[in-house]
């Protein structure tokens, strides 16, 4: 990092804690929204550490909002990890705490316009960007079985919606008709033609899961909003699940958009960023294992319809995801940060060919959920 963004970060961070104390900064993580930053210090005998992050505005417009969220999760974690859930076995489970700032009666601080905010860093683990193996596979389900258990006696209207509509298919399918309806269809490329017509080919089914809230087969729980792979911790040295990060999206929601995100991001043995197309494929061995993970934790407070509605939500939120890739291309990019020209379109040409997979899987996937769900 240039030195002059050096002192500028050591000039925030000092806001949470003294700066003469601070023994290093540099990047943290690769998260497509906010900047991310580990901030080390010397204030314990042992040193220590905390996360610095400036939020994208045009992301979350209501910071405070967002804030009260985490306050309200973490205070609610801690009080049920008094007295820790057997599943737990021993094994430690942190949620990242807010970090008050020193002098600014909220828990974030502004500088030249900008929210930045502090959070506790969840040390000795790691995460990442694909899965390694099924005994992998089968911690991150437990760890986001474990999540939505500690949080499942949270009101949903104990928190705020930070993002309204996230997670709501036919609303990302309204905005990009409004977003289309400003194309010229005669300078399309072949491979935004393509992944048009993908699109235009799915309609119909966008709407399943709302469709059960409004007959009240499914119901709004709190939910951590964007539990993909390098979003759980694992114990660098036991290989456990020990808490799950990036709580900006934490709100009302159902639990399957977070079920199906988990999947979608895990499943892909090539991830995200994929550059060879036809390498991507939604892996049914890895989602038997995640979801025998979430199931030994989760199935306590499932319902019958939460079970039925599995197999959708498998296949909704990575068609979801390629839908919101696509609508940030044709708007010029910008919700997610970009690499390249055309990034995020094959971005959503990867989320594409993993939903084709998926359906080309749904009656082996129908069929696994039905026996992993059997009981619950």
């Amino acid at each position: 990092m240039r030195l002059l963004m050096i002192e500028a970060l050591e000039a925030i961070a000092d806001r949470f804690h003294p700066r003469e104390r601070i023994t290093g900064i540099r990047s943290l993580g690769s998260g497509n929204v906010n900047e991310t930053f580990l901030v080390t210090h010397g204030g314990r005998r042992d040193g220590g550490a905390f996360v610095l992050q400036r939020l994208n505005r045009s992301v979350f417009a209501r910071p405070d909002l967002v804030m009260r969220n985490l306050v309200a999760l973490g205070e609610h974690v801690q009080r049920r990890l008094e007295s820790p859930p057997p599943e737990l076995d021993g094994r430690r489970w942190e949620v990242p705490q807010v970090v008050p700032s020193r002098q600014e009666a909220q828990p974030w601080v502004e500088h030249d316009g900008d929210v930045w905010r502090s959070i506790t860093y969840i040390g000795a683990a790691t995460t990442s960007d694909v899965i390694r193996d099924r005994t992998q596979a089968r911690e991150v389900g437990y760890g986001l079985g474990m999540f939505h258990s500690l949080i499942s006696d949270l009101p949903a209207d104990a928190l705020a919606d930070t993002l309204e509509d996230f997670h709501v298919t036919p609303s990302y399918l309204r905005r990009f008709d409004a977003v289309l309806d400003r194309i010229d269809a005669s300078q399309l490329s072949p491979s935004l033609s393509d992944a048009l017509t993908f699109v235009h080919q799915r309609r119909d089914g966008v709407s399943v899961l709302e469709d059960a809230v409004a007959r009240g087969e499914l119901q709004h729980r709190p939910i951590h909003g964007d539990p993909k792979i390098n979003n759980v911790m694992m114990d660098e040295a036991t290989g456990q699940a020990v808490g799950l990060i990036d709580l900006d999206t934490v709100k009302p929601g159902l639990i399957h958009y977070d079920i199906g995100d988990c999947l979608r991001s895990c499943c892909n043995p090539v991830g995200e960023e994929a550059k060879d197309l036809d390498s991507v494929c939604f892996d049914l061995a890895l989602a038997e294992s995640i979801l025998e993970g979430y199931l030994s934790v989760a199935g306590s407070f499932l319902s019958a319809h939460d079970c039925a509605y599995l197999p959708d939500c498998i296949r909704l939120i990575p068609l979801e995801l390629g839908l919101r890739f696509l609508t940030d291309h044709l708007e010029g990019d910008r919700y997610f940060r970009t690499d390249y020209p055309g990034h995020n379109l094959h971005r959503a040409e990867v989320q594409f060919r993993l939903t084709l997979s998926i359906e080309q899987q749904m009656g082996a996937i129908q069929s696994l959920v039905e026996r992993l769900t059997r009981g619950v």
